[in-house]
């Protein structure tokens, strides 16, 4: 088990960033594969970004390609999600997630995440 508590949401001019964390509890933060997510008002849930347990491999959906950025400090059992340039589309709650595997392609392909935070409001103004 793990418990995952987002945080760093809030309201941003367009063109701005910010940077959501993640902070996971246990001890074994570093054999999970960490996810973002994002739920517009109205839209479905969208896979957004994930890193390996390692940090090594990352993926991101062609959307967000160059201006999000996830990462993770294993000593911290923090993730990270630095979104620069934001747009008003991408207002919406940040969900992190995380999945015990080492099964990166299986992951991605799934997308399926087995533990979840309660969310973090990420508001963009135009």
């Amino acid at each position: 088990q793990v418990q995952l508590v987002e945080s760093g949401g809030g309201l941003v001019q367009a063109g701005g960033s910010l940077r959501l964390s993640c902070a996971a509890s246990g001890r074994t933060f570093s054999t999970y594969i960490m996810g973002w997510f994002r739920q517009a008002p109205g839209k479905d849930r969208e896979f957004v970004a994930a890193i390996s347990g390692g940090g090594v491999s990352t993926y991101y959906v062609e959307s967000v390609k160059g201006r999000f950025t996830i990462s993770r400090d294993n000593a911290k059992n923090t993730v990270y999600l630095q979104i620069s340039n934001l747009k008003p589309e991408d207002t919406a709650v940040y969900y992190c997630a995380a999945t015990y595997g080492s099964n990166w392609d299986h992951v991605l392909k799934s997308r399926r995440f087995d533990f979840w935070g309660q969310g973090t409001q990420v508001t963009v103004s135009s």
